[in-house]
């Protein structure tokens, strides 16, 4: 366990968030499909976000709760007064945004979704996190309504009509 003293909060910020905006810009640029991008998607999108979780419980580890809590607004404000335990809620919000914007361009690119259309909703899930995810749900529907479905007819099952 780390020693308390020892915490810097403001240099784990620093360093955290320049991971952060490298692993979104590498899966900015990382389109499906293309050889390498999967173990950049796999970096930047599992072991980034581990990496962010492992000092998230360090620094709870290190400072417990303070005084603060999750049962009120205010009891969250106590626990953020202490720069450890913002450092960490910090983390928490880049690792599940992370997390959950590798998630997107691996479904993005299993739908066949062009990488083009998926950047701008990294850059929303990057600054927004809920609100990408959100477009991405709309940009996922409205792509499977315009895919071509199987319709069976008498000469192939497979024949294939757009909707």
């Amino acid at each position: 366990m780390p020693n308390p003293s020892s915490i810097q909060p403001e240099l784990i910020f620093s360093l955290a968030s320049g991971l952060a905006l490298a692993s979104w810009a590498a899966l900015a640029v990382s389109p499906y499909g293309v050889a390498w991008a999967a173990r950049v998607r796999f970096a930047a999108g599992r072991i980034v976000p581990a990496t962010f979780a492992g000092v998230y419980v360090a620094l709870f580890a290190a400072k417990g709760m303070g005084d603060g809590g999750f049962d009120s607004i205010a009891a969250v404000q106590r626990l953020f007064a202490v720069p450890e335990l913002l450092t960490a809620g910090w983390l928490h919000y880049l690792a599940s945004d992370l997390f959950v914007g590798a998630w997107i361009t691996e479904r993005a690119g299993a739908l066949r979704i062009p990488h083009l259309l998926i950047v701008p909703v990294l850059l929303l899930t990057f600054m927004f996190g809920p609100a990408g995810l959100l477009a991405f749900a709309a940009l996922r529907g409205v792509w499977r309504m315009r895919r071509p479905t199987p319709v069976p007819t008498s000469d192939s099952p497979r024949t294939l009509r757009s909707n």
